[in-house]
């Protein structure tokens, strides 16, 4: 399952840090704001813990976390004159339609010696310029639709005009929305409505994580920054918020372990904000990971919420989808408390599902399938 999520933000916040401390990649950052950047892409690992002891367990030849693609969308500056727009152009707003979640990152840092494009340090004017600019974006795909909308209608099969009206009815109340600058995330829609208008690919109705790239005095306490931030936030579905430092988070990944943890603990983190960002933006997607383990692998597969026992073994292969028979079961403490497959089944604890099981996160899942020969 390939998971797209974008890196946006306004010049000068630190995406381009955040980016290479996420993926390990050594892009060059401080490029000059007016410019129109190339697209950087590369791969972050979802930490688990359950993947760490599932692998200290089984001692496989290799262990797999599940992954997410960040694209790093470098933005131009502000148009000229223009107070109310940040800038971005029409290839960055292609780029941003193939994601699957948003990462705004908004500046919160204070440092002289790096200009900020708006000329001043406030993240939640910094925040509601590119939403702006996301809302703009969809009203003018929902104008030109709707422009067409009515002549297909008209000219449509009785059995194509049922779908083309419910689809001009969401894009009505779209178009109120968005100029009330309400994002589309916020709007009650049906699934069969999202999927007439998936197409479009709105930006605002893609859920979007705000990290607030934090000064280094504010790490410890940064509550004050983020009170009116969380409360925007908080404002809309689909939205959450993670604080980071990345002039922190770049000194520690520099630090061997230990140091990096020691170094950490005294600043009173418990944890990267790196893992808090790639959690999120998992969270986000509204995913879960299920596990299979083995000699030869454990690894950790992403799925939607909800997906049933042979969605969940189509993620592995699609001959385990088509010939599903059943599915053996069990939460990964319960296979870890049990120290093997073995062990479970004599405590009952491997259970059988069937093909419409809902799998629950953490579960491990060994699947059962028979693929008759082609001819």
């Amino acid at each position: 399952m390939n998971l797209s999520s974008a890196i946006t933000g306004l010049p000068y916040v630190g995406k381009t840090t955040l980016f290479n401390l996420l993926t390990s990649a050594r892009v060059a950052t401080g490029e000059f704001a007016g410019a129109e950047a190339e697209t950087n892409v590369g791969v972050a690992k979802v930490p688990d813990t359950r993947v760490d002891r599932l692998s200290a367990l089984f001692g496989p030849k290799k262990t797999t976390f599940a992954e997410i693609t960040y694209r790093d969308l470098g933005l131009a500056g502000r148009r000229s004159g223009d107070a109310a727009r940040a800038e971005i152009s029409p290839k960055k707003l292609g780029d941003l339609r193939t994601a699957d979640a948003l990462v705004h990152v908004v500046r919160a840092f204070r440092d002289p010696n790096i200009p900020h494009s708006e000329g001043s340090v406030d993240p939640l004017r910094d925040l509601t310029l590119l939403e702006l600019e996301l809302l703009f974006a969809d009203h003018a795909v929902v104008e030109r639709r709707l422009e067409r909308i009515e002549a297909e209608i008209r000219g449509a099969k009785a059995s194509d005009r049922e779908g083309k009206e419910r689809e001009k009815g969401f894009l009505v109340r779209a178009r109120d929305a968005l100029e009330a600058e309400i994002p589309l995330r916020d709007i009650d829609a049906d699934a069969d409505e999202l999927r007439l208008v998936r197409g479009y690919r709105f930006l605002t109705l893609l859920p979007q994580l705000i990290v607030v790239n934090v000064d280094e005095a504010d790490v410890a306490a940064p509550d004050a920054v983020l009170g009116p931030l969380r409360e925007a936030a908080g404002r809309h579905r689909g939205t959450s918020l993670v604080p980071a430092c990345a002039k922190i988070e770049a000194e520690i990944a520099e630090l061997p372990g230990e140091e990096a943890a020691a170094f950490r603990s005294e600043l009173g983190l418990e944890e990267s904000a790196l893992e808090r960002i790639v959690r999120a933006t998992f969270d986000l997607l509204g995913l879960i990971s299920f596990f299979t383990t083995g000699e030869d692998e454990v690894r950790a597969w992403p799925i939607p919420t909800g997906s049933n026992a042979q969605q969940a073994a189509g993620t592995i292969h699609t001959d385990l989808e088509r010939g599903f028979i059943r599915a053996e079961v069990i939460a990964w403490d319960e296979l870890l408390r049990c120290g093997s497959e073995a062990a479970a089944k004599k405590e009952g604890l491997l259970r059988t599902e069937g093909r419409a099981y809902p799998v629950r996160d953490g579960e491990v899942l060994h699947v059962l399938f028979n693929v008759a020969p082609s001819r």
